[in-house]
């Protein structure tokens, strides 16, 4: 007989219509606590990009730009110098926040989904300040046809694409969250390559886009579009992770329903064999997808669903502010 998992029900925002209004509010608060220790001084982007307005000069690194070289002062102090720039004050800043049928899920502290909204409100309070906007197009998947989507075939086509403009303030930003929060989860595949590809059109200044997912989706789906939107923009990539992705607890004969397609499988997990193959498995794919992200120039950072998440971008802000200072771009 096979063993019944004991799952404790994870700590979630509430349903839909109850997402928006003061669990947001609660969720702000809670950003804006870690985060604000961060932003004091003066203002810098999120990601440290080279920037375009010129700031103060320091002596020469082995490994930066001969570009910025400050003759005038290499001249005056006979020592190389090299010319800093700080980032424009005024950024625009794009999500592409997907919301596949697999981001219904989670086995920790939080749904995948929730990890989601929860991200992008706090990229939004880190961008919303000095006129700053910021703007997001959503994707999920597509309604099946009735009586036909469990153990049938999924849904095809690009599923449903909704784009967000990008406006200043802190009231937009709330709109924006609530309009992301409060966005249906349907079965399905949502196309992340066509949802990378809507904040390549039409073409804008230079800013900076953040891709949320799970990254689940074959790289060769949404690399090449990755890869566009970084020869213009500063690119991170957001990936959330749930623990049961990366290994299988053993809790008997489990039954697994991919929420994309609806196909049912039976798995033994008391079978030591299929674990280690599925953890080997799921290594080898998170390893993929890092590389994929990291050639494709975009910063990477990993949230998990049984982690502090809040935690671990304030980790990550602080890691690129410490770049920032050391004078390098990433």
């Amino acid at each position: 007989m096979a063993r019944a998992a004991a799952v404790t029900p994870p700590t979630r925002l509430p349903a839909s219509g109850e997402r928006s209004g003061a669990v947001l509010a609660r969720l702000q608060l809670m950003v804006t606590r870690k985060l604000d220790g961060l932003l004091q001084g003066d203002y810098a982007g999120l990601l440290p990009g080279p920037g375009s307005e010129a700031g103060e000069s320091r002596e020469y690194r082995p490994g930066d730009d001969v570009r910025r070289m400050d003759w005038p002062v290499t001249a005056r102090t006979t020592m190389p110098h090299v010319r800093r720039t700080v980032a424009d004050r005024e950024l625009e800043t794009w999500l592409a926040v997907d919301l596949s049928a697999s981001l219904d899920f989670g086995t920790g502290q939080w749904l995948k989904r929730d990890v989601v909204v929860a991200a992008a409100a706090a990229l939004a309070h880190l961008t919303v300040r000095g006129g700053n906007r910021i703007g997001a197009v959503v994707g999920t998947g597509t309604p099946a046809p009735a009586g036909r989507w469990r153990g049938g075939s999924p849904p095809a086509g690009p599923g449903t694409l909704r784009r967000l403009p990008a406006r200043a303030g802190r009231k937009e930003a709330q709109g924006l969250l609530r309009a992301i929060a409060d966005t249906e989860i349907r079965p399905g595949r949502s196309d992340l390559g066509a949802l990378v590809d809507m904040l390549n059109r039409p073409p804008r200044r230079r800013g900076v886009a953040v891709v949320i997912s799970d990254f689940l989706a074959p790289p060769q789906q949404w690399s090449r579009p990755v890869r566009k939107l970084r020869v213009r923009h500063d690119v991170l990539a957001v990936e959330v992770v749930d623990p049961r992705e990366l290994e299988l607890p053993d809790v008997g004969v489990l039954p697994v329903v991919d929420p994309e397609t609806g196909e049912l499988h039976e798995v033994q997990t008391a079978d030591p064999g299929l674990r280690r193959r599925y953890a080997e498995s799921a290594a080898a794919q998170r390893a993929a997808i890092a590389a994929e992200l990291r050639s494709a120039g975009a910063a990477h950072l990993r949230l998990r669903t049984d982690r502090d998440w809040l935690l671990d971008m304030v980790r990550f802000v602080a890691a690129q502010r410490h770049a920032r200072t050391r004078g390098t771009t990433r």
